[in-house]
């Protein structure tokens, strides 16, 4: 799978989380299944990304938002880590 290609299989699979078709097991499993994407990436991205995931996991163990793990601004925080992921890669691409 090309990196563009993980990209929006990664999005998609938040998509499915935010409509309530997928659970946050199975879109940190996608995510942490993704080496080839990781390791093409600055090593702090692997360090955010799952920042992002473990305080997903714990936020998913409280039935309403907990005001230290907001699931939606976790949500909203990978959104901009794909977003940032796709620059990153973009710009290796060019040089």
């Amino acid at each position: 799978m090309q990196h563009q290609d993980t990209i929006q299989h990664l999005r998609e699979a938040l998509s499915a989380l935010q409509n309530k078709s997928s659970t946050v097991a199975t879109l940190c499993q996608a995510w942490r299944a993704q080496t080839a994407l990781l390791s093409a990436l600055p090593p702090r991205f692997a360090e955010v990304a799952e920042n992002f995931l473990g305080r997903l996991e714990a936020s998913n163990l409280f039935t309403e938002e907990s005001c230290s793990f907001s699931q939606q601004d976790l949500l909203d925080n990978l959104h901009v880590w794909l977003d940032q992921a796709q620059l990153a890669l973009s710009r290796t691409a060019n040089t």
